[in-house]
């Protein structure tokens, strides 16, 4: 099936999660526990999980489904697969047990290691953010209008440079990575994806992740930064992989959005060093 036929059913996919994920949030009753990561997992990060896992089963029975919620599947069978869905029902639990709204449901589709389908959903804003591969960058409004969306490229030198970083994050430790000759405007925000897709559609002109992240947190939107014209790369400023480590964990990342910056000296090479050792 071409990707262009499935991307309506996986946005369908995500509302419906997103709305389960609403119904919890607005009656604001739902449990909490701790994983073994030391990360929180609620009674709608569940909910969503098993509604996706049971839609795209639906949808595409011969393609396996990879979720933050189910992600104890060994490297040596998911290494045989050639495509997968790689889905966080909830990404920004954090942001949900804060009461924020700064969460998302996002939705993967990987083939041969790399993200090739990418849809977002904001519950709380009702905007989508979606992409496949050759086919562009595209946003759903709250209104219902569809539209292309593309990164923000500089004309000429720049002294400012407007960053994405989390909300639960030191302010100090992203700085602190960063040329203090030039000026930055932090924007922050909750959800990675959300972030990321800011500079998809040029609001921002980075996102810079510092601290643990899944592959299932940066795949939908890597397919929907690189269609958008950007990238996301370690901070070595090298990709991603996808499905060919025995963890899931992604090392520190930035989503860029215009690669002609100067990158690798906006990321001051002692600082990079030292995250290295």
């Amino acid at each position: 099936m071409e990707l262009s036929m499935l991307i309506p059913s996986v946005i369908e996919i995500a509302r419906e999660s997103g709305q389960v994920i609403l119904d919890i949030y607005q009656r604001g009753q739902f449990e909490k526990q701790i994983k073994t990561d030391n990360t929180p997992v609620t009674s709608a990060d569940l909910a969503a999980h098993k509604l996706v896992l049971e839609r795209l089963t639906e949808l595409t029975p011969d393609i396996p489904v990879l979720s933050e919620e189910d992600a104890t599947i060994p490297l040596e069978e998911r290494q045989q697969w050639e495509r997968y869905w790689l889905v966080d029902p909830l990404d920004g639990t954090q942001e949900f047990i804060a009461g924020s709204g700064d969460f998302a449901t996002i939705i993967a589709l990987v083939e041969n290691n790399h993200p090739v389908m990418g849809v977002v959903y904001a519950p709380i804003s009702g905007v989508v953010y979606y992409a496949s591969r050759r086919q562009g960058a595209w946003k759903i409004t709250p209104e219902g209008e569809t539209v292309s969306i593309s990164t923000h490229k500089h004309e000429g030198p720049t002294q400012s440079i407007a960053v994405a970083i989390s909300r639960r994050q030191d302010i100090r430790a992203i700085t602190n990575r960063l040329d203090p000759a030039l000026n930055y405007d932090l924007v922050p925000l909750g959800s990675a994806a959300l972030k990321s897709c800011l500079v998809a559609e040029g609001a921002v002109d980075c996102y810079l992740r510092l601290g643990p992240t899944g592959e299932w947190d940066t795949a939908a939107t890597q397919c929907i930064v690189e269609e958008a014209g950007g990238r996301i790369l370690n901070t070595h400023l090298t990709p991603l992989s996808y499905n060919e480590r025995h963890t899931l964990e992604n090392p520190n990342f930035i989503t860029l959005g215009d690669e002609s910056l100067p990158w690798a000296d906006i990321l001051t090479p002692d600082n990079r060093m030292m995250e290295a050792s």
